[in-house]
């Protein structure tokens, strides 16, 4: 896919962040949006940077973890628009939880978004997809989908399984040879809402402040702009990439990963105890 003038593009959680700054791209590009997200106020807010792009664009409130909601999203958007050519499956959610103390409902409620709904959105557009004979997947896994780190396995677990399932669905693709791609792309930090906007359950020693704290520490450590990625997702994209490092952070932690295929895991725990040892000095423990 050289161009994307007159295509299609379906893209869920467009009401913020990635999902928002890669719709605006495209649409300057001349391509048609159908947009979702859990929040119509979102995807107001969404429509109104729109305004001016002679693009035909629908809104779709999508709860992406419910696949009979992601199943009409896909019939919809055809139905709307007469074809589709891309889904990117974006829309996602945080949590900071050890395994110990993790509870089986955040655990489910980040599965049920972060992988089951880039699930049921591959397969609820494959379809489609096909039919246009010039399509193409995106999926937003995350460098943590390369690295494990303490206090994400829930998250580790969702973005390294959208990493394989990508990689396999590519693979299928390629040999079908159908006119379908798919590319899984990897962000490090991004300056987004979602630290604001995740679940922050019990961490014990391995936290580093409560919810604002957390946010804030991730704000100001982001290294990448939406705008900034929408641009390397969209070039990958165009070079049929079949993984797609977002900012020089995540470029960074692929390097050491294959470098230190385990080692990594002993510098983040070096960090991780010395994080421990600050918190118990300025607490009055050690």
């Amino acid at each position: 896919m050289k161009t994307f003038s007159g295509k299609v593009a379906a893209i869920t959680g467009a009401g913020s962040g990635i999902g928002q700054a890669t719709a605006i791209a495209l649409a300057r590009e001349g391509c048609h949006l159908a947009l979702s997200d859990i929040s119509e106020q979102s995807l107001e807010g969404t429509v109104e940077r729109l305004a001016g792009y002679p693009v035909r664009i629908s809104t779709h409130l999508v709860d992406v973890s419910d696949r009979d909601a992601v199943y009409r999203y896909a019939d919809d958007t055809v139905s709307e628009h007469g074809k589709v050519n891309i889904i990117m499956n974006n829309a996602g959610v945080g949590l900071g939880e050890t395994v110990e103390n993790m509870s089986y409902d955040n655990f489910e409620w980040l599965m049920n978004i972060n992988f089951w709904g880039v699930v049921y959105g591959t397969k609820a557009f494959l379809p489609h997809l096909k039919r246009s004979r010039d399509g193409h997947i995106i999926n937003i896994s995350s460098v943590f989908g390369i690295i494990g780190v303490p206090t994400q396995s829930a998250y580790n677990a969702a973005k390294f399984a959208v990493r394989g399932f990508t990689e396999s669905l590519r693979e299928e693709l390629d040999i079908e040879q159908c006119g379908v791609s798919a590319t899984s792309v990897h962000p490090g930090g991004v300056k987004t809402n979602i630290a604001r906007n995740s679940r922050m359950g019990d961490m014990g020693d391995f936290g580093m402040g409560d919810k604002e704290d957390i946010a804030a520490m991730f704000e100001k450590i982001a290294m990448t702009t939406p705008e900034s990625a929408a641009r390397t997702i969209l070039a990958g994209v165009r070079k049929n990439q079949r993984r797609v490092l977002v900012g020089a952070d995540a470029v960074m932690l692929d390097t050491a990963q294959r470098l230190m295929p385990t080692g990594y895991q002993r510098l983040l725990e070096a960090l991780f105890r010395m994080n421990q040892g600050k918190k118990k000095t300025s607490q009055g423990i050690a």
